[in-house]
C-alpha cells in the first residue's frame, strides 16, 4: 500500500477550505472581466481590419497616422495598461488573502 503524501493531502483539503475558494472568486472576479474586454477589444481590431479596411485607412488630421496605426497602438497600451492595473490589485487585494494560505503551506512542507 503507498505511504500516503501529507502535503498532496493537505493542498487537497486547503483547495477545499473556503479561504481557498474565497481567492479563486476574487482573482476570477479580476481576471474574467478583464480577459473579455480585452479579447473582445482585440477581435474588434481584427474584424475590422478584415472588413472595414477603409476605416482603418482614415487619416487623422492630414498627417500620415491612420486609425489602424492608433487602433494597434491602442493594442499595446491597453496591454499595459491592464498589467499594471493586475499588479495593484493583486497587491492590495488578492496578495493579502493568498499570503496565509502560502505560509500554512510552507508550515506544513517544513513540518514534513
Amino acid at each position: 500500500m503507498p505511504e500516503s503524501d501529507p502535503i498532496a493531502e493537505r493542498s487537497v483539503a486547503m483547495q477545499r477550505s473556503p479561504e481557498f475558494q474565497r481567492l479563486r472568486r476574487t482573482f476570477m472576479t479580476f481576471i474574467l472581466p478583464m480577459t473579455i474586454v480585452f479579447l473582445a477589444w482585440y477581435l474588434a481590431y481584427v474584424l475590422i481590419a478584415g472588413f472595414a479596411p477603409d476605416f482603418f485607412a482614415i487619416r487623422i488630421g492630414g498627417s500620415n497616422i491612420n486609425l489602424g496605426l492608433l487602433f494597434g497602438l491602442g493594442q499595446f497600451v491597453t496591454t499595459f495598461a491592464i498589467t499594471m492595473l493586475y499588479s495593484r490589485w493583486a497587491n492590495r487585494t488578492y496578495d493579502p488573502i493568498a499570503e496565509p494560505l502560502a505560509h500554512e503551506m510552507e508550515r506544513a512542507e517544513a513540518a514534513r
